[in-house]
């Protein structure tokens, strides 16, 4: 079989995933939704399809593993995300683990002597959309996940224990899907680039030798709610400007930084909203990226002293809360030379990219050396419809990672 046969038949099975969705115009397959089980259930199927022994644990992860019958081996991990963000693209984390099925399918009906066993998992919940909490999924299979969370409650008073027994986990028994530390042979993503530099360059793919640090933070800002016709211009606590002149500090800010960090405001709330109230609480999300830790410690100062004159200026009260922080990781030099070594021998530009997105590699980094290989997608884009990924730029990945493979097993 060809490698565009090969990617024909992942490009299908991407397609098909697609097509499971809690909305019906557009892909939405958030963390312990109907679709999203149903979707577990067609990946947990074409996992069986391909021999593996099969599973679904307790955060709801489906994992399909094949054991090479050395008691004493260790684990290679190939694996990426199922969920999504709201109305989403087809590719972003479904070709990671969709590839992965193909790729091991392949290895072993080649009957090529494996020295490692091989676990192939669909991660449940990498982008945090329901919760707010990132790579649940991957957390608890490297031991990480925080019990505090428990009680963490979704925008319809749902809390996660609640969503994690409706799919058929417990949470007391979390601890039973851990990989433990020991026993991790290395772990490895396929991802899209979801940035343009391979479709500006026409590169197929690339070697992740970075993955940029991340801090997720919750502002409210409180003023004073008033009627939007009595109230004069002067005399206003309007805590929807202040959060305006917030959003503009933090844009001119990150301008002036455009080369280390990248920071945005995805989520905006006006609590009891009406035209004719003056807004008294609004509550935004800041996303702060950079792969240089000290420019992310620097950032978080500056932007929250920003803040707190900002609305000190305009009488309002300035609230920040931390909710998630990732450090930036540096990729496994090992594993990423033998994948740039593969990509030459395949015949393709060898480039090293920093991942400005964060990846389930980032929790799984701090138990195992950890390499990503990047797929060019249309324009860059991401996290939206229009995402796509050409069918031989998949065959392009699907080749350099069979490579990559058979230089793996062959090490001492």
């Amino acid at each position: 079989m060809s490698y565009l046969q090969r990617a024909e038949g992942v490009l299908h099975r991407i397609q098909a995933l697609a097509a499971i969705s809690d909305d019906a115009h557009g892909i939405t397959r958030t963390f312990g939704s109907a679709a999203f089980m149903a979707g577990s259930k067609q990946v947990l199927h074409w996992m069986q399809e391909a021999g593996l022994q099969v599973r679904v644990d307790n955060i709801g992860n489906v994992r399909g593993r094949w054991n090479c019958g050395d008691i004493k081996a260790k684990t290679f991990v190939i694996a990426s995300h199922i969920d999504t963000v709201i109305n989403a693209g087809a590719f972003d984390g479904p070709l990671g683990v969709l590839a992965a099925l193909d790729i091991v399918t392949h290895l072993l009906q080649s009957a090529q002597p494996v020295p490692f066993n091989i676990e192939v998992i669909a991660f449940s919940d990498e982008e945090g959309v329901r919760f707010h909490t990132t790579f649940l999924g991957s957390k608890t299979v490297t031991g990480s996940f925080d019990h505090h969370l428990h009680d963490k409650k979704d925008a319809a008073g749902i809390t996660l224990k609640e969503v994690i027994g409706t799919m058929g986990g417990n949470t007391t028994e979390l601890y039973q899907d851990v990989i433990p530390p020991a026993s991790w042979q290395g772990y490895f993503e396929i991802h899209i680039e979801q940035g343009p530099v391979l479709y500006d360059r026409n590169i197929p793919v690339a070697v992740v030798h970075a993955i940029a640090g991340q801090q997720r933070i919750m502002v409210t800002i409180k003023g004073m709610a008033g009627h939007a016709g009595t109230v004069p211009m002067d005399k206003r606590q309007d805590a929807l400007c202040g959060a305006a002149a917030f959003i503009l500090a933090v844009e001119q800010w990150a301008l002036q930084h455009k080369d280390a960090i990248v920071a945005t405001v995805g989520y905006l709330q006006v609590m009891n909203a009406a035209s004719n109230v003056i807004p008294g609480e609004v509550t935004l999300s800041l996303d702060l990226r950079s792969a240089n830790e000290n420019m992310l410690h620097n950032a978080h100062t500056a932007l929250y002293t920003i803040g707190v004159e900002l609305c000190k200026e305009r009488q309002l009260i300035f609230e920040w809360q931390t909710i998630q922080q990732t450090k930036p990781v540096d990729c496994d030099p090992f594993m990423s030379g033998l994948l740039e070594q593969s990509i030459t021998e395949a015949g393709y530009d060898a480039i090293r990219l920093v991942s400005g997105a964060g990846h389930d590699a980032v929790p799984v980094s701090d138990v195992s050396p950890v390499c990503m290989l990047f797929v060019k997608c249309y324009k860059g884009i991401s996290h939206h419809p229009q995402e796509n990924v050409l069918l031989e730029d998949i065959a392009a990945a699907l080749k350099v990672s069979d490579q990559f493979m058979l230089h793996l097993i062959k090490q001492p």
